[in-house]
Formats: C-alpha cells, structure tokens, sequence
C-alpha cells in the first residue's frame, strides 16, 4: 500500500498542465473571446445516446458539456465565448477517458465550420507546433454514409485507428450523425461537422451551429426515442435551451476540444493518468 495516496501524474505533469492552461487562454484573450464559468451542476443534461450523464440525489445533473449554457448566454447576446474547466460522463474509464476531465469549449459569433476548423488548427500549432492537417470526408473515410448508426460508428472508428501519425480533419459526417449541426447547405446529405484527430486520437468535435428550434427538439426526441427502445434512460428535456434557441441563436460555429488529450499528445504521455493527477481510482 505504499504511496497508494500519491497523485498518478508526475510534477513535471502538473507544470506542463499549467503552461498549457495560460497558453490556451492567451490565445483567446488575443481574439478578444470572452471567457465564462457556467454551472456543473444543472437541472437538464444532454440527450445524446453516446454520453450519458452522472445524475445526483436530487435528480440534478452534473455537466457533459458546457453546451446548452453557453448557447443561452448567446441567444442573451454575449460575443464570442469561451469556457475552459471540468465536465463529466458515466462509464467513461481507460486510456483514453476518465469520468471527470477537462473541456475547452468555444463559439465563435459570424464563424462556419470551416472557418473555425482553421482556428482550431492555429491553437493546436501553438501548442504542439507546425503540423499540415489533412481534410479527410467521412466517405472517405468510411466508404459509405448509410447504414445503421452503431455500425458506421464502429467502422468509422476503426478506419481511425488505421490513420496513424498525422493530422486530420474529419469532415461532412453523415446527416443522421449532425447531432446540434445544421446540414450542408450545398449538400444536406452531410452535416457542417468536423473532428479533430491528431494521431488516432480524437481531440474536438466542432460544428456550424443549428439555431432551429423546431429541428433541435426533433432530434432530441429522436434521442430520446433510441434510448427508450435500447433500455436506456432519457432525460427531460431542457425547455430553457430550447428557449433560447426559440429566442434566436446568433449565426455561430462551435467546438469541444479535450484539453487532458491535448496535454498527454504535447508530453508523448500514453495515457490521461500520466497527466492528471488524480484520475478515476486514484482521486
């Protein structure tokens, strides 16, 4: 039992962690994006049936994403935002994934998809140097858009895992796979989505954001439909969002990077405890 209660990450971890901190937030201070604190604990959390929530006693939830609150601060008529702290998700242990981690999420007010894939790639420059990032459509990727959605979800992460070293953008993901992206105008076969996976690691997930109220809570009905149908728990859902979005979501891109992931890739660490100091089953 000795040094059971030391922390899993190293000191050099946590200056690296820090540096990186201030570095993510100069970078938004230049672009003049504002940075926020919204709450981890909320009464509502998301439908999507690839997250589930951590619920507590009193039926709250604590936070997947600073999403849904970040989006109602922007339907209010905040600029451009940022929220940079820890969110959390049941089931969610390994390598690669911890039940708390740290989130960087932004929105960028008048951006698209491709626009602010462009200023993902510049802050991932800072951080882990110079690099080309391909662009790399989900077709290509997976050879096809159709299909049953666990089974192109596990070809598609198949595929990444052959990529190897490098750089990609995944874009135009299928539109049964927008999750809270509007559709291609030029192509609503495809969603304005992309991810970002730096050596077959997914690193963000950014979109050109639906404001349509009407369609947002078509889709989490949906949601809510497929969780029912697999024996899974649904939430109620978020009316206040949906407010918001009923109220008008300015034209906006945003994304979710993981910032734990991005440190373990500038370190060449091999896994999240090697960067956090107390990870599940040390904390």
């Amino acid at each position: 039992m000795n040094g059971f209660w030391q922390p899993s990450c190293s000191l050099d971890a946590l200056s690296a962690r820090a540096e990186l901190l201030r570095t993510l937030r100069e970078f938004f201070v230049a672009r003049e994006v504002l940075e926020v604190q919204t709450a981890t604990l909320a009464s509502h959390t998301v439908t999507d049936i690839n997250i589930e929530s951590l619920r507590v006693q009193d039926n709250s939830f604590l936070q997947t994403s600073p999403e849904y609150q970040l989006k109602r601060l922007l339907a209010a008529g905040a600029p451009s935002i940022y929220q940079l702290g820890p969110v959390f998700r049941a089931g969610e242990a390994g390598r690669l994934h911890n039940p708390e981690f740290t989130l960087l999420e932004w929105y960028r007010l008048g951006f698209d998809d491709v626009m602010l894939m462009a200023e993902v790639a510049e802050l991932v420059d800072l951080v882990l140097g110079p690099q080309p990032v391909r662009l790399l459509p989900y077709r290509e990727l997976v050879g096809t858009l159709t299909g049953d959605r666990d089974v192109l979800d596990l070809a598609c992460a198949d595929a990444l895992a052959r990529l190897g070293p490098g750089r990609f953008f995944v874009t135009e993901y299928p539109a049964q796979q927008a999750a809270l992206a509007r559709l291609n105008s030029a192509n609503p076969e495809v969603a304005a989505r992309f991810e970002l996976v730096i050596d077959g690691v997914e690193i963000a997930n950014g979109y050109h954001e639906l404001g349509d109220a009407a369609e947002l809570r078509r889709r989490f009905q949906d949601d809510c439909a497929e969780r029912v149908s697999t024996g899974h728990f649904c939430p109620e859902l978020d009316e206040r969002f949906l407010a918001a979005m009923e109220a008008g979501l300015p034209d906006c891109a945003g994304v979710a990077l993981g910032v734990d992931r991005l440190l373990m890739l500038k370190m060449g660490a091999s896994s999240l405890a090697e960067v956090m100091p107390f990870p599940v089953g040390v904390a």
